[in-house]
């Protein structure tokens, strides 16, 4: 038995209705289409208003020449590779110097802009102007912008603000015009619109360097390629095509000249040693031809001639270490420095220099190069900077540490020379006098030639290697104008404005659905409770009035409302079938729900089956049965219940055959307490004889206790659910009544149905397997009834349909 009951407790399986969640979907498909609209207009305004920016791109190629001594370096430091190469040259494109001579190239002293309805356009590289500079100071100069209309062929009018103050004042063309501390002359421009305005603003070169830095964008295009992708973007295309290519090429002017500056250094270096070289050489001439006139000595012996000849060689090999010396400090002096506007790459000439420094220097080039730009971004103490400090600080010491080993082989070698040179002097020493100061003479000039001769040879040398040095780089492919704009992007904004549109359209279905608290259909109350449905009341086709006089025997007996209430007649006749004289009791948890156009309807629609019915009106405190009738209130079962009146004087007859009701009443002070009393059974024992059927319509349950005790005495309890007024906690309570009173006679009426999909559960009931509780067939009448030509209601013509507008 114990088992039974649990299974009749059980909840029927409902299962996901995907076809009615698109259903659902649907139903509020306007939602979804305004949603949609409104994010597609929000996004055509935002490209309207939004300044559109364009980009255009080139390629450069950066040459690398190896070698099996680079191999080499990159092996001995493999633990600290230091920046790339392609870091390096970008930090270089992308510096100062670089832009400002490109910007320069442009030529762009004035801009020149049109204003339209939205947004002002610059004109560049159009100049409907020619305007003439007389007095301009680049650093104190009119910088906003001035508004020019033409008056007529002769004068124009310029309009700028001056001192916080607007100013409009009419020119005469080709006549200088002062416009704060800047002086200009406007030349006819010859056939212009009059209704024409253009905005121009002076500009001087740095003015540009923040725009072209922001746009500029520089990259590898695959990981070691070499290949060197730059982007420029802006809000005018032909600018930014334009300012790109100038960057690229002032990058390679600036790169070959960067390369150059080492035999630009060497060969100043030996200009300076040759002057002064130049200078002996003359005086050691000039005092070997004054020595030979005042001694008149002609030659030197054989062994003078050779001495002299091996103090020359000497003393040549010295002159030219000590030049390599003074090479080896110069670079020592440049490295300990980190100037980053020295480039570092000094070929001291001649072999003693370790052939690796080179590529360490071009590594500390590079580190301070970075170094240079990350300190635009972080300060000195950030780890970034530090780590690239790091760097420097080794390469310093490895490079200076091979300057060191180098100096000390240079001067071990000077050294050796130098003794030397003391044995020949002193087989010099030992010549007569004349001889001797003749053959110092001549030491010092020929060793002065030589020594000239080496450096010019070097100097020339260093001259030929700096005319046929080339840019370590190449432009690919040159920067081309992109009329295409790259932001705002239309496909994508729009392409957005469709997901969003239909994401807030289906969100806010779905959002109503979550918030929403009220029962709309059947299959939300089966979820809630296993009393049985007994039917589904439609609502009605018209307006219902205060007093509920629509009586279905007199108002659309044909309507779909009309057969759902016979549906719920039909089972009703089937609970509690054995008994002659049926007890309905109908209630409901609040007021407004329904429970007395129900009550009503039953009665009406039950006395059309030849069943004596009778209607009590059980709610004592604000019943509404004697206004549906149009009777007085004075006399009924308040009267009744108190003993003041018999039964024959409280039953009234309605005009419906079969139908008789007795109404509430004066409102008692003691309502609850009279429907307990042993003369309210009496009253249900005495009509149970005369009626088939006695309808009692109570109080609402979930506010008053006074339909308990009816309930407790009914064969058949109706609690009746409005759809849309009914909230979910209501669907508990038949149930809680049932267990609390051991009652089994309790079922539900889902009254004021319309099928509404946005609210609708988008589970569907399936009665099957082993589920075993009661179960009453009846049917909504929802989904396409109207086709049916069954009912009279007339077919609902939605707002959007052609029908509802030409009235076809």
């Amino acid at each position: 038995m114990e088992e039974t009951e649990n299974i009749q407790k059980k909840l029927p399986n409902q299962e996901i209705d995907y076809f009615k969640i698109g259903k659902i979907l649907i139903s509020r498909w306007y939602w979804v289409a305004g949603s949609l609209a409104v994010f597609l207009i929000w996004s055509n305004i935002y490209l309207w208003y939004t300044p559109k920016t364009y980009a255009t791109g080139g390629y450069m190629k950066l040459e690398e020449k190896k070698s099996e001594i680079a191999d080499l370096s990159n092996i001995l430091n493999s633990s600290d590779r230091g920046p790339s190469r392609i870091q390096s040259e970008t930090s270089v494109i992308q510096s100062q110097p670089v832009i400002l001579s490109a910007i320069n190239d442009l030529n762009y002293p004035i801009s020149f802009y049109v204003e339209g309805r939205v947004r002002t356009s610059e004109l560049y590289p159009q100049k409907p102007l020619s305007i003439e500079k007389l007095l301009f100071d680049s650093l104190n100069f009119y910088r906003d912008i001035v508004s020019f209309r033409p008056v007529n062929n002769a004068t124009y009018n310029l309009t700028y603000k001056l001192n916080g103050k607007d100013v409009s004042k009419n020119y005469l063309y080709n006549n200088p015009v002062n416009i704060g501390p800047t002086t200009i002359i406007i030349r006819f421009p010859g056939d212009i619109n009059k209704k024409a305005v253009f905005l121009f603003k002076f500009n001087v070169p740095e003015d540009f360097v923040g725009r072209v830095r922001g746009g500029l964008r520089a990259s590898e295009t695959v990981k070691n390629s070499n290949i060197l992708a730059l982007q420029m973007t802006d809000a005018n295309p032909q600018f930014a095509a334009d300012v790109l290519n100038a960057v690229m090429k002032e990058y390679l002017i600036f790169d070959r000249s960067r390369k150059t500056q080492s035999a630009t250094q060497m060969i100043n270096f030996i200009d300076d040693q040759l002057k002064y070289l130049s200078n002996e050489v003359k005086g050691s001439e000039k005092s070997i031809k004054n020595f030979r006139e005042k001694n008149r000595l002609m030659e030197v012996s054989a062994a003078a001639d050779a001495a002299l000849s091996k103090a020359k060689d000497i003393e040549s090999q010295q002159s030219i270490l000590k030049f390599q010396l003074l090479a080896i400090d110069d670079v020592k002096q440049k490295i300990s420095k980190e100037k980053n506007d020295v480039n570092l790459n000094f070929d001291a000439g001649g072999g003693q220099i370790d052939p690796g420094l080179a590529l360490l220097i071009t590594k500390l080039d590079g580190y301070l190069a970075q170094r240079t730009e990350l300190l635009k971004t972080y300060n000195y103490n950030s780890q970034p900077i530090q780590d690239i400090n790091r760097g420097i600080l080794q390469v310093k010491n490895t490079a200076l540490n091979i300057l060191n080993s180098s100096y000390i082989n240079t001067k071990r070698s000077y050294d050796f020379l130098s003794a030397q040179l003391s044995q020949v002097n002193q087989q010099i020493s030992i010549l007569p006098g004349a001889e001797r100061d003749m053959i110092s003479l001549r030491r010092d000039f020929e060793i002065n030639e030589k020594v000239y001769s080496f450096l010019s040879e070097k100097k020339l040398e260093a001259q030929i290697t700096r005319s046929g040095i080339l840019p370590g780089a190449t432009i690919l492919e040159q920067a081309q104008p992109n009329y295409s704009p790259v932001s705002p992007n239309v496909h994508d904004n729009r392409r957005s404005a469709i997901i969003f549109g239909l994401a807030v359209g289906l969100g806010l279905i779905i959002l109503i659905r979550i918030l929403n608290p009220f029962i709309y259909d059947k299959e939300t109350i089966e979820s809630l409770t296993t009393i049985p449905i007994i039917g589904v009341i439609r609502k009605f086709p018209e307006a219902i009035d205060e007093d509920n006089s629509q009586i279905l025997a007199i108002s659309k007996p044909k309507s779909i409302f009309a057969e759902s209430v016979r549906s719920v007649r039909t089972n009703l006749n089937f609970l509690s079938s054995e008994k002659a004289s049926k007890v309905i009791c109908i209630t409901s948890e609040v007021a407004g729900e329904g429970k007395s156009f129900v009550a009503v309807n039953l009665s009406s629609t039950l006395s059309l089956i030849d069943k004596k019915v009778i209607l009590i009106a059980g709610d004592l405190r604000r019943s509404k049965l004697h206004k549906t009738f149009k009777v007085p209130n004075d006399n009924g079962l308040s009267n009744y219940l108190s003993h003041q009146t018999s039964l024959s004087d409280i039953i009234l007859h309605s005009q419906q055959e079969n139908l008789d009701f007795i109404v509430s009443g004066p409102v008692p002070p003691n309502p609850s307490e009279l429907l307990h009393t042993e003369r309210m059974k009496e009253l249900i024992r005495d009509l149970s004889l005369k009626y088939d059927v006695i309808m009692i319509d109570t109080a609402p349950i979930g506010l008053v206790s006074d339909a308990i005790p009816l309930i407790r005495m009914s064969d058949i309890n109706i609690f009746v659910i409005r759809s849309g007024k009914s909230k979910y906690y209501s669907a508990t309570i038949p149930q809680r009544i049932a267990q609390e009173y051991h009652l089994d006679n309790t079922v539900i009426v889902l009254n004021a149905f319309a099928e509404d999909l946005l609210h609708s559960r988008y589970y569907t009931t399936k009665f099957t397997g082993d589920y075993s509780t009661r179960y009453y067939y009846y049917s909504d009448y929802s989904g396409g009834y109207e086709a049916s030509g069954y009912y009279v209601d007339d077919e609902k013509k939605k707002w959007w349909s052609l029908k509802r507008w030409f009235k076809l």
